[in-house]
């Protein structure tokens, strides 16, 4: 049974390139929600580096080959932004990336999207709104994964490991892209070093793993390389 679809909720037709449907009928190697933390300690140098490295990764011909070299040769995309427990944001919705003109398209939506920076940080409310979109996914996907990036720890809601337990009992992977910024955070400060708290508190499911960032010049590097694992469906050992 085909589930509820969400682009004329979420007015996917004003994002996407004219003429091209957001979605077929057809399944896809993997549903990937790209949850991006968007709260106050990013400021918008870096918010602009952020969207850039998912926007150049994402439209990368070499990342295009290995979307092309899956079992079907498409993958579905949705980007996420977070902040605090309040702050959930669809900004492009569920879109088929099967080509080099998807990708771009895709690409291009992003860059027009506008943005919004707010105070603190929960891990948990953007997976918890990251599951409910695969809940919602308008078609079937071989795998479901939802790609956490940001900059500290939860620090608003309940705890991240509830809401990644949550998602992990209903088959999903959650993998982990943890930005190591040197900038002071708001609120509490990571118990632990922020690699380390994302690989016990937030990565989790079949194949989890994490990739840091040394910092924000160095995303677009680990964005790409943590893609290519996520749509090769590699299942390399965990780290950590």
């Amino acid at each position: 049974m085909r589930r509820r679809s969400l682009l004329a909720a979420t007015g996917a037709a004003t994002l996407l390139p004219r003429g091209r449907p957001a979605l077929a009928e057809e399944p896809a190697d993997v549903a990937l929600v790209l949850a991006v933390d968007v709260s106050r300690s990013i400021d918008e140098d870096e918010a602009r580096l952020q969207r850039q490295g998912y926007r150049n990764a994402l439209s990368d011909p070499k990342l295009v080959e290995v979307i092309r070299g899956g079992m079907i040769g498409s993958i579905l995309i949705a980007y996420v932004e977070w902040a605090g427990s309040d702050y959930q944001r669809l900004v492009v919705p569920w879109t088929r990336i099967g080509s080099q003109e998807d990708a771009n398209g895709w690409s291009e939506a992003l860059n027009r999207a506008p943005r919004q920076s707010l105070s603190w940080t929960s891990i948990s409310g953007g997976i918890d709104f990251s599951h409910k979109l695969l809940g919602e996914l308008p078609v079937e996907a071989m795998r479901r994964v939802i790609d956490v990036s940001g900059d500290g720890v939860n620090n608003s809601g309940p705890p991240a490991e509830e809401a990644r337990d949550r998602a992990v009992a209903d088959g999903i992977t959650i993998n982990g892209l943890p930005i190591l910024n040197d900038r002071p955070t708001f609120g509490r400060g990571p118990p632990v070093p922020l690699d380390t708290y994302y690989e016990r508190s937030v990565i989790g499911g079949p194949g989890a793993f994490s990739i840091p960032a040394a910092d924000f010049e160095a995303f677009e590097s680990a964005v790409k390389r943590k893609l290519v694992r996520e749509i090769a469906g590699l299942d390399l050992p965990r780290q950590g």
